[in-house]
């Protein structure tokens, strides 16, 4: 194994130490213990100058999930205000796993529309209690 894939499989365990305990926004528990994130699910390339392209596809625990899209909000809040190096983000919804994937995956990498979402003080609130470290 080359020091550059070491350097990748660094970056996924970041990634997912960083999300594992997120909450789920319905759900007493984190988006891992609900198998909503999977390690597996996330992949890191390198682009240039340092900076990493990360993907994180995630399983909504039923198909219908009218959460979803707040769950990806989540996550990608959660990744902007902790990880330690320079990276774009690709979130989405693992294919077949939800109802309405095409339309989620668009809103939750939209900039535009995630930037008005949280700038919804209610929608706010959710994903801070959501993100927080305090258990």
């Amino acid at each position: 194994m080359s020091s550059h894939e070491m350097n990748l499989e660094d970056v996924v365990a970041t990634v997912y130490d960083t999300l594992r305990f997120v909450k789920d926004p319905e759900k007493d528990a984190t988006l891992e213990e609900l198998d909503v994130l999977q390690e597996d699910k996330i992949k890191v390339s390198k682009l240039d100058r340092g900076k990493y392209l990360v993907h994180v596809r995630f399983v909504p625990t039923v198909p219908h999930c009218s959460l979803a899209t707040l769950i990806g909000l989540c996550i990608r809040v959660k990744l902007a205000q902790s990880l330690p190096f320079p990276y774009k983000i690709i979130i989405e919804v693992q294919q077949g796993t939800h109802d309405t994937a095409d339309e989620v995956n668009k809103q939750i990498n939209d900039k535009e529309r995630v930037a008005a979402a949280l700038e919804n003080p209610n929608l706010s609130a959710i994903v801070k209690k959501c993100i927080s470290d305090d258990g």
